[in-house]
């Protein structure tokens, strides 16, 4: 006789090893519960840093010495640098002048200056390290020649020296780089390049030939920063006017009023207006920036829960409302067994109501294309035949993919916010399909 132990054993073995030959092959949903929330909006972009900027040549070749810190405001008539034209000063005589000591000013302004430059400091763009080193050595040389100036007459050589002074109000600047006389209007894609960019500097107590610049002068407080950007969410960002701008460099945070412009090769740009700060950036032509916009807000779902699905149009005058929420009923024409023509009642889901076009949205599955909608209390009668597409996504609160259309406010690469409250939308803590790719409309979900 055999053992019941041993038995009962085999068959709950039996039971175990199909139970998880089931669940494996299984096709397994994942849900996911609607919560509100906002989306951090990707406003960051580089952007190009344009000023009213007036180059000035050099109108003699020889050795170029500054006696005015690059990015400090210069008046008219001030010494903004002396040519030496044989390069023969000698000022090899220390005991000439005074040891050269900094003023607290002036450590000030250097504290600053390297302050900035570690805060702004990427690894990507290493070139900056030359631009950083040039600036401190025209700073150096700047703070020597104050010296050295007052003490010209007792130089050897002192009478080959040229002076060269500001003719203009504005901030100096000593590097060009082909961009001084470009408007928003003349960028084009080709000008965001930054492999392809050249900065050249004007280096202090270094030959300088004849005719080529000398420094530039930055003479208004207006400037503009330019970026690309997609015409629908520029048009977005215009319609506020100003806009609030974090620069990426040293977190300085300023408003700017918003333009959407066109470039020379027909691409749309957004041009932020600055009446500030022009100072604090005028040793930078590109400018990574993030634009502070207030974050949409509303349910927030996965973009990978999103689906398409397609419906059939009807006039809703051929729709009868019996008080069931989300459903419809259309009298359908049909034919009996003996031939005769007849109607019967039909009942539909609709999914979303055009205000426009006044016509419904109802589920393709019950109705086909051709069917003879009569309406209630009249010989008028439709075809069923117009169709369109909404998105949405699959509830499926009551245990099966149950498509519930969204209006999406905004989106990013993970997720997108909707509108809540909707008649035929989400609601908050609604079980949602998170990849709508697994199922399909009206499937049945083990839960």
């Amino acid at each position: 006789m055999p053992n019941i132990g041993l038995v009962i054993f085999g068959l709950i073995l039996v039971y175990v090893i199909i139970y998880v030959i089931v669940y494996f092959n299984a096709n397994h949903v994942e849900r996911y519960e609607v919560r509100e929330g906002s989306l951090t909006v990707g406003n960051v972009y580089t952007g190009i840093a344009l000023r009213e900027e007036e180059v000035f040549q050099n109108e003699t070749a020889g050795y170029i010495n500054f006696f005015i810190y690059d990015g400090e405001r210069t008046a008219v008539g001030d010494l903004v640098y002396t040519i030496d034209e044989t390069g023969r000063l000698d000022t090899g005589n220390q005991n000439q002048f005074e040891e050269s000591t900094l003023s607290d000013q002036e450590l000030r302004e250097f504290r600053s200056e390297i302050i900035d430059y570690m805060h702004g400091f990427d690894e990507k763009n290493f070139e900056s390290v030359y631009d950083f080193k040039r600036s401190l050595k025209n700073t150096i040389a700047k703070i020597s020649n104050a010296n050295l100036i007052k003490n010209i007459e007792n130089l050897s050589g002192a009478d080959v020296i040229k002076y060269c002074y500001a003719s203009d109000t504005g901030v100096i600047s000593y590097w060009t780089d082909g961009y001084e006389l470009k408007k928003p209007e003349d960028l084009t894609e080709e000008d965001f390049k930054r492999e392809s960019y050249e900065k050249v500097p004007v280096i202090g107590e270094e030959l300088l030939e004849k005719n080529v610049p000398a420094y530039k002068l930055c003479t208004s407080e207006l400037w503009d920063i330019v970026i690309p950007i997609d015409p629908e969410r520029g048009a977005e960002l215009e319609a506020e006017e100003y806009v609030k701008v974090r620069f990426l460099k040293n977190q300085y945070e300023s408003w700017a009023s918003v333009k959407m412009i066109n470039g020379a090769d027909g691409n749309t740009y957004l041009k932020l207006n600055f009446n500030n700060s022009m100072v604090t950036f005028a040793a930078d032509r590109f400018l990574d920036i993030e634009l502070i916009v207030e974050a949409e807000k509303g349910l927030k779902i996965p973009l990978t829960s999103i689906v398409e699905k397609e419906f059939y149009l009807l006039d809703g005058d051929f729709l009868i409302d019996e008080g069931q929420k989300g459903k419809r009923t259309v009298i359908r024409q049909c034919y009996l067994e003996d031939g005769t023509i007849s109607t019967e009642n039909v009942t539909v889901d609709v999914y979303s109501y055009d205000d426009e076009t006044q016509k419904y949205y109802v589920d393709a599955s019950v109705l086909n294309t051709g069917d003879i909608l009569h309406k209630l209390d009249s010989q008028e009668t439709a075809t069923v035949s117009e169709r369109a597409t909404l998105i949405g996504v699959y509830n499926i609160n009551k245990g099966y993919a149950d498509f519930k259309e969204i209006n999406i406010l905004y989106e990013n690469d993970e997720y997108a916010i909707v509108k809540s409250g909707t008649e035929y939308g989400l609601r908050v803590f609604d079980y949602i399909v998170l990849n709508a790719d697994s199922v399909h409309d009206q499937q049945f979900i083990n839960q």
